[in-house]
């Protein structure tokens, strides 16, 4: 049985000492790289738990340890029986106690000691294991990334939170793309407030606030982006988008964020640090495919593993010619499996004129319908419910 591992640091000397230890404990494996202990750590290590429930925690405190021993006790608040490795420079006796208060069960003085470290992980494997749920309490959050213009991120987004509204999901849809801000377009809303009083009153957000804040739309979700001018961009900054995201997991079923395709951007990467899962959207266009070809390796280097992230391929057709890439050489250049294709139809377009999700309009292209429901399927895990109305 092997020893599955988390870590969360600032510092990448840290990660990689212990990357270093760990391969030498046999059996061991260190499944994820959280590159910030930020308030949002608890989000990520419980979407981690569930496809790791054996899973412990080394947590590097040495940056902040107040702060980071706040951040520590709030993961072990969502995650009580997670094995967390506390770690600082110092080992005074009142660091240690504190840190014993706060949730870990052990902890590694700075520098780490080979023997230290196959010592920490020898209690960690002797320690009791409790039968603990895989299944997170908290929201999921999906988010789209379009590996070009044009390739129908916001389009897929926009119909997921439609179909998972009509499954009667508490959904949210979230549009981080500042520039082409197409979501609420795509839905015919024209939203009074927008990311920007959401920021201004993080510190006072209840639901029924929210709620009142952002438009919903008539199937049922809410729906909030940024403003609709772009010569007045305003303040939105990354830890507010850390505290919203915080905020929104908490509260509703499903995040869904159209994160346009700027991957770089600190509030798209916020997103998708804190992502159930990350759809990487395709096409069948060259340029498209070789996009996805250095998002992915962006994003590997970033920490990401492949559990994370499903490609996408939109407008999908098996019978395209040579001048577009098959699914065969879409794999073999993406060293990745296809997670679904999605096919072209007429009705997408005529939707997004009139301003509603085709998915609304069921009967317009069964195929197409009939396809996408399917890929929400898989994507949630869960078959659509009984009596789903459109």
């Amino acid at each position: 049985m092997s020893t599955s591992i988390l870590v969360a640091s600032s510092d990448e000397h840290f990660r990689e000492m212990v990357r270093e230890n760990l391969l030498n404990v046999p059996n061991s494996r260190l499944v994820a790289e959280y590159p910030e202990v930020a308030s949002n750590l608890y989000i990520r290590v419980l979407q981690d738990l569930e496809r790791h429930p054996d899973c412990g925690l080394i947590i590097d405190l040495a940056s902040d340890p107040a702060e980071n021993l706040r951040v520590m006790e709030k993961v072990k608040q969502a995650a009580p029986h997670l094995y967390i490795i506390a770690s600082n420079y110092s080992a005074e006796g009142e660091l240690v106690i504190d840190a014993l208060r706060s949730g870990a069960n052990d902890f590694l003085t700075q520098p780490i000691r080979r023997l230290d470290f196959r010592d920490a992980i020898g209690r960690f494997e002797k320690a009791p294991k409790h039968a603990v749920s895989t299944q997170s309490r908290l929201g999921k959050v999906f988010t789209f990334i379009g590996t070009k213009g044009g390739v129908g991120t916001t389009t897929l987004a926009v119909n997921f939170a439609s179909v998972l509204a009509q499954r009667k999901s508490n959904a949210v849809l979230l549009d981080l793309d500042w520039v082409a801000n197409d979501a609420c377009m795509q839905l015919g809303v024209q939203p009074q407030y927008t990311l920007l009083e959401v920021g201004e009153n993080l510190a006072r957000m209840d639901q029924a606030l929210f709620e009142g804040f952002v438009a919903r739309d008539s199937l049922g979700f809410f729906v909030v982006g940024p403003p609709d001018s772009l010569e007045n961009q305003g303040y939105f900054t990354e830890p507010m988008f850390r505290d919203f995201a915080n905020f929104l997991v908490e509260k509703y079923e499903a995040v869904v964020i159209d994160g346009g395709r700027r991957i770089s951007d600190e509030l798209v990467m916020s997103a998708m640090q804190v992502s159930t899962t990350v759809f990487l959207v395709v096409t069948q266009e060259f340029a498209s495919v070789r996009n996805a070809q250095r998002y992915l390796a962006y994003l590997m280097r970033m920490g990401f593993n492949q559990d994370q992230i499903k490609i996408v391929i939109n407008r999908y057709d098996k019978k395209a010619s040579s001048d577009f890439a098959s699914l065969d050489q879409i794999q073999q250049t993406l060293n990745q499996q296809v997670f679904y294709g999605i096919p072209s139809s007429p009705v997408v377009v005529r939707a997004i004129n009139r301003a509603r999700p085709f998915v609304g309009n069921r009967e317009a292209a069964p195929d197409l319908d009939r396809a996408f429901r399917s890929f929400v399927d898989k994507a949630t895990g869960a078959k659509k419910a009984v009596g789903e109305t459109a």
